[in-house]
């Protein structure tokens, strides 16, 4: 299947929702962190298919504001994963070329995580190839709110004009402002909504939802997603004859 993709035509931001750890579990007689625990292997496969082939940026939906609602095991479960995660995947990301970044509310994660994040994020900064960014603490409003309050501060200062706030400026001020919008999101697990991840960056993105469990996702997966992706119509608003022209 790979080599039916175009190298030429691939999206150099693919966003991820990485849905159906739990059921995956709960299929297995197992507790929801057993499946949390075995999608290690998908998020390693999914970054180094990403990095193999050229993406640039990959943006995996790890950590949502909203999820500090569960269950305090579940969530302190998590917290212990993501700090033996990062430490035990830093070869694959060095061996790969793959720089780590994050965006959110990170401040708000466990020191240790907090911790175990900025050796990695420092550790990788040289390499040039993906950039993996890991959205922990995060949610879509959350973000367009502080965006709003930084824009707020600054025509409060009379550092900016209402006037000139612009699509532009409004993006600058994301967590996001040094990369390109995703080109396509792929959501796993066949849910059929975007949960709150990136409102603002995924106005056009192309969708791709498949019905299987994020535990399983492998690389044939994401070749499927960007195959779909390059046999479709990215119109913008336009019409299709309007980009023939």
């Amino acid at each position: 299947m790979k080599e039916h993709i175009d190298p030429r035509n691939l999206p150099k931001h693919i966003a991820v929702i990485m849905d159906g750890n739990g059921r995956w579990a709960k299929r297995q007689g197992a507790a929801r962190v057993f499946g949390h625990r075995n999608a290690i292997k998908a998020v390693r496969e999914v970054t180094e298919g990403c990095a193999e082939l050229g993406v640039q940026y990959l943006t995996l939906y790890a950590f949502s504001t909203e999820n500090w609602n569960r269950p305090k095991f579940e969530v302190d479960a998590l917290m212990q994963l993501l700090v033996h995660t990062i430490g035990g995947e830093l070869k694959t990301l060095m061996d790969n070329n793959v720089r780590l970044a994050t965006i959110g509310h990170t401040a708000s994660l466990p020191r240790d995580c907090q911790r175990e994040l900025q050796e990695a994020i420092d550790a990788t900064k040289g390499n040039t190839g993906l950039t993996l960014v890991l959205a922990l603490s995060y949610s879509g409003r959350w973000e367009i709110l502080e965006a709003t309050r930084q824009l707020a501060a600054e025509v409060a200062a009379g550092t900016l004009q209402p006037d000139q706030i612009t699509e532009e400026v409004f993006s600058r001020h994301l967590c996001t402002r040094d990369m390109p919008d995703p080109e396509l999101m792929i959501r796993t697990s066949g849910e059929m909504r975007i949960s709150n991840f990136l409102l603002w960056q995924l106005a056009y993105s192309e969708f791709y939802m498949p019905d299987v469990l994020w535990p399983d996702f492998r690389r044939e997966h994401l070749y499927e997603a960007i195959l779909t992706y390059q046999g479709r119509e990215r119109r913008f608003g336009k019409t299709s004859e309007q980009l023939v022209k």
